[in-house]
């Protein structure tokens, strides 16, 4: 009889196993959805990076609690405006009466350049000490900043923030980064803005070469 018994319970066993799942599993889906999202976005595979978002968008909105659609919301708007895409960050806007995440808010403002000197405190670590900067118009401070952030969506973000106030050779930096990580929606967004910066024909026709090899290549 036991051994009969025996494989029907290890059976229950591995059936009650198998059904487990963690209760906030929806928001690391959610999470990595979007992570997928970004790095297609900014490789300029546009049609992977919209299903991506339209997953982390479906899985957020498993929760009445509103912070990861918000963080989604504001992160979308931010890797926007890092390639020079106008956005005012309309989604956000629509459901931030329902927040209560000061650190969001403050994050909004800074990416709408709206930031107050009493938002500092509640800014996110990473982009404390080049906001502090910026707000007090020491401008060499705030890209040595931004070149010290470890991630580079970060800042990539910071520098279109001051994109006028950047010099021809931190802006030839900044492609650097943005082509060791393959992210040629950025590249071709500072090529564009390298090109503003040069008066040397030489550099002009080379700059405009380079767009045109790798613009023609745009969404593969």
């Amino acid at each position: 009889m036991i051994r009969v018994l025996l494989p029907f319970f290890i059976l229950v066993l591995l059936s009650a196993c198998s059904f487990k799942s963690k209760p906030d599993a929806w928001k690391y889906k959610s999470i990595n959805a979007f992570s997928s999202y970004t790095n297609n976005f900014l490789s300029d595979r546009d049609a992977l990076a919209k299903g991506d978002l339209k997953r982390a968008i479906h899985h957020a909105k498993q929760s009445a609690n509103l912070n990861q659609l918000s963080r989604i919301y504001l992160g979308k708007c931010a890797l926007n405006i890092s390639v020079g895409i106008e956005d005012k960050c309309l989604e956000y806007q629509d459901i931030e009466s329902l927040l209560e995440d000061k650190e969001l808010d403050s994050y909004y403002k800074l990416i709408s350049t709206s930031l107050k000197p009493q938002d500092i405190k509640t800014l996110d670590s990473t982009y404390k000490n080049f906001a502090q900067s910026v707000l007090a118009s020491n401008y060499t401070q705030a890209k040595k900043e931004l070149f010290d952030m470890d991630v580079i969506t970060s800042k990539l973000l910071s520098a279109s923030l001051i994109k006028e106030r950047l010099n021809f050779a931190e802006v030839e930096r900044l492609i650097d980064d943005a082509s060791f990580y393959g992210y040629k929606k950025s590249v071709l967004f500072w090529l564009n803005v390298l090109q503003e910066k040069t008066t040397s024909e030489d550099k002009l026709r080379e700059i405009d070469k380079k767009l045109r090899v790798l613009g023609s290549l745009t969404g593969v």
